[in-house]
Formats: C-alpha cells, sequence, structure tokens
C-alpha cells in the first residue's frame, strides 16, 4: 500500500492507495504516529484508490480516532466494497464520511 500525506490549509490529507490489511496496516498506524505530534486538528484519509479494507485496517482508523482525539478523523472517496465494509462493522457513526475529497475539503 502506498500512503501519501498532504496538507491543504488546516487539513492534513492521507491518501491511500491499494490494500488495507493486516499486511500493511502498521504502515498507516506508523504514518498517524507520524503525523500526530504535530497535532493536527483534522485529518482526511482520502480512500479513492483504497481497493479493500480488513478488520486489521479497521482497528488502525478506530485506535487513531480514539488516542488522538479531540481530532477530526474523516474518511472519503470510499468505494461501494470499502463502504459496505464500514456499514456491516457500523464505523458509519464513528467516521464522518464524504462522498469526494473536494466536499471533505469544503465542509471541513
Amino acid at each position: 500500500m502506498d500512503i501519501k500525506v498532504e496538507k491543504n490549509k488546516n487539513v492534513t490529507i492521507l491518501e491511500l492507495n491499494g490494500r488495507l490489511d493486516v499486511t500493511t496496516s502498521a504502515d498507516l498506524e506508523k504514518v498517524f504516529n507520524e503525523i500526530f505530534p504535530d497535532k493536527p486538528s483534522k485529518v482526511l484519509v482520502d480512500c479513492r484508490q483504497l481497493a479493500y479494507i480488513s478488520s486489521a485496517g479497521l482497528r488502525v482508523l478506530l485506535a487513531a480516532a480514539k488516542k488522538f482525539k479531540p481530532s477530526e478523523i474523516s474518511l472519503s472517496g470510499l468505494s461501494q466494497n470499502v463502504k459496505q465494509v464500514f456499514e456491516l462493522s457500523g464505523f458509519t457513526s464513528i467516521f464522518t464520511i464524504y462522498s469526494s475529497r473536494e466536499e471533505a475539503l469544503g465542509a471541513m
């Protein structure tokens, strides 16, 4: 999995590309740990290129949301398959989910 980190005004954007599973979840956890010492108030996880997410990936996102409160972590661009995983796991009530990066940045 490839993870790009960029800033857009007051939002730190993590762009995920590939599969977020047991073999790659540690990579995302490492990125979260690298960006949060800077105390970003808002983080957007752009999932446009995320092909798959497993329970290990969900755990990393949930741990980041809990560990780094009050930072706001939002998601955007979920494919139908990834969105279904979020719905089935109940994570749609934990994260704010936007249909696109542009919509998310406008709202954040």
